[in-house]
């Protein structure tokens, strides 16, 4: 695992670098950055007056002139879709607002490649900053970007409008220090891009926060989200085929789940986040309903929404607290995928109030190695002998409840359960845990309540192997 995380950092530290410093072209020295005002082409910044004509404008003289900086003083820029170019950087200053316009004729679709199904969708890809084939180009500064909760009932659920920042195959993208509010739809949609670096980034309300998505022929590369907050209705952080992933010193507050992973991912790291519920942003439908309890802290879904193919491996779950959510961890796997080898490390847990931590296979391959180590995870509790035998179906799209109230395991090759503590705020008369169908189970130090009623703490079904080491 040590030399996983080198290997990240070093890949994510290289895209950093481009990112920073726009490349010169071959024979030619390096030039400094530019720096064009928007106001100087034209922008109002009213609040009233539609200014996309003149922020255009002043991305294309930037780029013209070799990339740099576009300067959005401090106003209300109202907009349409803005095509953000290679080699240029949006930097909106403390009182700066860009504001999504609610003429949806405004906003632009990219052209989405072939190899990603979402392709065929359309104008669900509209953006408010769009970045297509781009390459060194960043968004950052104090400022704020306004999604406006645009409003379509044409859209994704009837009520959808434009995602705010858009990238289809872009290369060293930055996002840093920005607020991001009121999404109409992601705040962040990135498709088939590498080497992403978001920053101390605040996201309030909307959908997804940050999601991100390759494809089995082309996954995304190198994506590192640190030090940011996220209050949002849907999942804080969302997406599939991702390689080389570092997600850390993050607060997540979601009235959805935290981390939704819906397909393949290798050497993937959650470190030292901290995931609280119920949501402050309340998750929207298009039957106008308003919860916001959260869900899993962190769910590894592969093949849940449709089908996917490719490993889960390589991955670190580590350091990171979770209040108030469904379920702390939840694994499971669809046919088409895989998994290798996850850790979760660590995990300090209060108040889960539905599932049981998961590691699930529904393909024909089990999951091979899964370690949890150094938790101490309290339930909500509440749970019946009736509901302890009652048949374990295969999952939906989020955690559901399960016939143990602490761990349960299906399909796994090797569960390592090591220096772990399971508690209860109140009395459960299901199984603390329940493995089926596992080649070998090893409880080292776990500690667990007995409770009267109980006769089974551990509940084992098709296990060849079982290991206990008493604390």
């Amino acid at each position: 695992m040590l030399f996983l995380f080198r290997s990240v950092r070093l890949h994510v530290a290289v895209c950093i670098l481009g990112a920073t410093i726009p490349a010169a072209r071959s024979g030619q020295a390096a030039v400094l950055p530019g720096l064009v005002n928007v106001r100087d082409h034209g922008a109002v910044a009213d609040g009233r007056t539609l200014d996309t004509a003149a922020l255009n404008a002043a991305i294309v003289a930037c780029a013209g002139a070799g990339g740099g900086q576009v300067h959005f003083p401090p106003g209300r820029y109202l907009s349409g879709t803005l095509h953000l170019r290679s080699g240029v950087t949006l930097h909106l200053d403390s009182g700066a607002r860009l504001i999504g316009t609610t003429n949806l004729a405004e906003y632009s679709q990219p052209n989405v490649p072939d190899v990603l199904p979402e392709a065929r969708w359309g104008k669900w890809h509209r953006a408010l900053i769009l970045a297509e084939n781009a390459e060194d180009l960043g968004i950052g500064g104090p400022g704020i970007i306004d999604g406006n909760r645009v409003f379509d009932p044409t859209g994704e659920e009837r009520m959808r409008g434009p995602h705010t920042i858009v990238l289809v195959n872009c290369r060293r993208f930055t996002l840093r220090d920005v607020t991001i509010i009121d999404s109409a739809n992601y705040a962040l949609f990135a498709q088939v891009s590498d080497c992403m670096d978001i920053r101390q980034v605040t996201f309030i309300g909307g959908w997804d926060g940050v999601h991100w998505r390759g494809a089995p022929q082309r996954w995304c590369l190198d994506v590192r989200i640190t030090g940011c907050r996220f209050y949002t209705g849907d999942d804080a952080i969302a997406g599939r085929y991702w390689d080389n992933t570092v997600i850390s010193d993050c607060i997540i507050n979601s009235s959805c789940n935290g981390i939704r992973l819906i397909g393949p991912a290798t050497g993937l790291i959650v470190d030292r986040c901290l995931f609280y519920g119920p949501g402050e942003e309340p998750h929207r439908t298009s039957r106008e309903q308003r919860r916001t309890n959260m869900l899993s802290g962190i769910i590894l879904q592969p093949g849940a929404w449709d089908a996917t193919q490719g490993p889960l491996d390589d991955v670190l779950l580590s350091n990171n607290t979770m209040r108030n959510v469904a379920s702390p961890v939840t694994l499971w796997i669809k046919p088409g995928n895989t998994v290798g080898r996850v850790t979760v490390a660590g995990l300090t847990a209060t108040g889960v109030y539905r599932s049981a931590l998961s590691v699930e296979s529904w393909a024909d391959t089990p999951v091979t190695n899964v370690v949890l180590r150094n938790l101490s995870v309290e339930w909500a509790g509440g749970g019946t002998a009736a509901q302890a035998k009652q048949p374990v179906r295969g999952p939906g799209v989020d955690a559901r409840p399960l016939p143990a109230w602490g761990i349960y395991a299906r399909h796994v090759e090797t569960l390592t359960v090591e220096d772990a503590r399971l508690s209860l705020a109140t009395p459960d008369l299901r199984p603390v845990i329940f493995a089926e169908k596992v080649g070998r189970l090893v409880l080292d130090h776990a500690r667990f309540p007995r409770l009267d009623g109980v006769e089974q703490p551990v509940a084992t079904d098709e296990v060849k192997s079982l290991t206990v080491v008493p604390p």
